[in-house]
């Protein structure tokens, strides 16, 4: 059921699939919680040997103030880094400047696996 109001008021469960963390450098993109695709911002290109393609998010990475890194199995949220523990080398992210929603002509863009 559609609500009245603004175009963004819809109050159901979220049923989209596709989302992008976007940190400094690279966008990573999910299906679900499986990252699909990886792509560097400057180039637009999709990076297909990155160590994040086919992994599965494991959760974010907080900074404190004086350094200390507060991991956590919630996903990540903005000013956060996304780390990747499962299925191969641990890797941790730079911070994640925004969470967007990748446009259908992008996802039908995405590498084949």
């Amino acid at each position: 059921m559609k609500s009245s109001g603004s175009p963004n008021s819809y109050a159901g469960r979220e049923r989209r699939q596709h989302r992008v963390y976007v940190t400094r450098n690279t966008e990573y993109h999910f299906r679900g919680e499986t990252c699909i695709a990886v792509r560097d911002r400057k180039s637009g290109r999709f990076l297909q040997s990155h160590l994040a393609v086919q992994r599965t998010l494991s959760g974010g990475v907080k900074y404190q103030d004086n350094g200390t890194a507060v991991p956590s199995c919630a996903p990540p949220r903005i000013g956060e880094a996304l780390y990747f523990g499962e299925n191969g080398r641990e890797l941790v992210t730079s911070l994640c400047s925004s969470i967007e929603r990748p446009e259908r002509r992008l996802v039908a863009s995405y590498p084949a696996a």
